[in-house]
């Protein structure tokens, strides 16, 4: 204890602090270094914004090989050790979370910001000017955006609406099947979405709800939306269909059960044999009868399935199925409206699933069982109002390589989450750049108007706004400052929601009738993420690392 507490003067903090730490402060040492890193990872996945944005290969710790240019799957599989980069990591995390798409822009409106920072510090600006010019141009954009946002979705949502804010988060990262997908996804939201006072669409959906199969082959184009379950495997009965079909789901196996001690059946006889296994049996096929005499068409166990109860499933003509997945069962149980029971017998009426039509059918070579429910439908009389709704939909994905079945995925999955958030917030604004850029000119003109050495960060701000129009300019192969010169000449004339045309090949790249949209919820998340991570970089000033605990890796 008494040399623990003699502390060296002349040490500093190396005689503080246990051997083998890491200290580095200064502007040099720990905030360049910090914004350098930083940029470095906006960087890697810049190129990936947009429709025309580059794939990226990653082969992670277990050789698992990713080809996407969705940034959240970019990031989460690098293994990222800086501090810094990893806060911009866990903020595009954050974002995919909450808002599905707009992650990019996270990243990379961050590594712009800290970008600029750097052209600041070297000319002589302190780190809380900037950090105080950023906070105001922060303000005064999350003003500017609603004020951009000139349509809404449809009061009442359909299909051809919703298709048409999802459209644009598919494009970017599925480029060529949107308008395939895009229906397939508003299908499948919509038919799941339920009635809410408190959503100003008057609609609430949530992602669960939407369910994403995959089955290698096939083309994009044999993709479908399945209202209701899909299970990939066939029954285990010869009885493969059944309609208007009362399920009884159960979580543990259907057998017999065992006893929790152990017991010695004494027999002296042949008769005490066979009077044993016709009791055994007697008792199976009461259990069996009782479930069927119920009204029950199908039976699901979520563990195996004796022979036995295999014969007196099939004698009374029901369908059984086996699913292993805990999840699935839950989704099923979901499906069916029905409650996974954990004990072998008759299930009563609330606990029993309904179905309209249970069938197995083979896809790309493969079968599959279905559990398909009418949506909308209330003319059978058999069905009671919680069945009236289809409250799980199922998007089957085609592709012919594993690779692009997994990007399908997770642009389906950004989808499906756009569509949660538009369901939230229906204002949109114009996209292909146009409210960057917008956004750019009038907080550059805010900037002219202050008075302080803030004006130099507020006007920094500005110009990392304007490398979203940039960036898809660069990766569309336009000439970026040919681009940039149209759209701000556009935008000074009025014209707000003047974009980039990407599929311009002649032209100078403006897309003045902008059908392209973009959800302000999502665009402000975004933003706000970006700028949190990129605030919380700059105020640091020191980086203390101890010595990692273990031995050599």
């Amino acid at each position: 204890m008494a040399s623990a507490m003699a502390l060296n003067p002349a040490a500093g903090l190396q005689g503080m602090l246990k051997d083998g730490h890491t200290s580095l402060e200064g502007l040099d040492a720990a905030t360049l270094r910090n914004i350098t890193a930083a940029k470095e990872l906006s960087h890697i996945v810049s190129t990936s914004l947009g429709p025309n944005g580059m794939n990226k290969l990653v082969v992670n710790h277990l050789e698992r090989i990713i080809v996407t240019s969705d940034c959240a799957a970019i990031v989460e599989e690098l293994e990222i050790e800086h501090p810094a980069a990893k806060m911009l990591s866990l903020a595009s995390k954050m974002q995919d979370e909450e808002c599905g798409d707009g992650t990019n822009l996270t990243v990379s409106f961050a590594g712009q910001l800290l970008d600029k920072t750097e052209e600041l510090l070297r000319s002589g600006l302190h780190t809380s000017e900037v950090i105080g010019g950023y906070k105001k141009a922060a303000d005064r954009l999350y003003e500017i955006l609603p004020t951009l946002s000139h349509q809404s979705l449809d009061a009442t949502v359909t299909e051809e609406s919703l298709a048409k804010v999802i459209s644009p988060v598919l494009a970017a990262k599925q480029y060529g099947c949107e308008e395939f997908l895009a229906p397939l996804v508003a299908k499948a939201c919509l038919s799941t979405a339920t009635k809410s006072s408190s959503s100003p669409s008057g609609l609430a959906m949530h992602p669960d709800s939407v369910r994403i199969a995959k089955i290698l082959g096939g083309t994009v184009e044999q993709s479908q939306v399945i209202h209701g379950f899909l299970a990939l495997r066939g029954v285990e009965t010869a009885v493969t269909s059944a309609t208007d079909a009362k399920i009884a789901v159960y979580g543990c196996g259907i057998e017999a059960s065992g006893t929790e001690a152990k017991g010695t059946v004494l027999m002296k006889t042949a008769e005490d044999l066979k009077g044993y296994n016709v009791s055994e049996e007697n008792k199976m096929e009461e259990v069996i009868k009782s479930i069927a005499d119920a009204g029950t068409k199908v039976m699901v166990s979520g563990g195996t399935v004796s022979e036995m109860a295999m014969h007196f499933i099939e004698r009374y003509s029901m369908v059984c199925l086996k699913i292993g997945s805990r999840y699935e069962l839950r989704r099923l149980c979901s499906a069916v409206g029905a409650t996974a029971l954990v004990r072998l017998g008759p299930p009563t009426p609330d606990e029993m699933g309904y179905c309209d039509q249970v069938k197995v059918e083979e896809i790309g070579g493969r079968r599959v069982t279905v559990f398909r429910q009418n949506p909308n439908d209330e003319s059978s009389s058999s069905k009671t109002a919680t069945h009236n709704n289809c409250r799980l939909a199922t998007i089957l994905l085609r592709a012919s390589t594993s690779n692009v079945l997994a990007d399908l995925e997770r642009s389906v999955d950004d989808g499906v989450h756009a569509a949660r958030m538009v369901c939230k917030d229906v204002r949109l604004l114009p996209g292909a750049g146009a409210t960057e850029m917008e956004a750019s000119l009038q907080i550059r003109t805010y900037a002219d108007s202050r008075p302080g050495l803030d004006q130099y960060a507020i006007r920094a701000f500005s110009a990392a706004l304007e490398f979203v129009p940039r960036t898809l300019a660069e990766n569309a192969g336009l000439d970026p400052a040919v681009v940039l010169a149209g759209l701000s000449a556009a935008h000074t004339k009025g014209n707000v929601e003047s974009g980039v045309d990407i599929e311009d090949e002649v032209g100078s790249g403006i897309l003045v009738e902008n059908g392209v949209v973009d959800i302000l919820a999502t665009k402000m998340s975004a933003f706000r993420l970006a700028i949190d991570a990129a605030i919380t970089v700059l105020k640091v000033d020191q980086i203390i690392m101890s010595k990692p605990a273990g031995g050599g890796k």
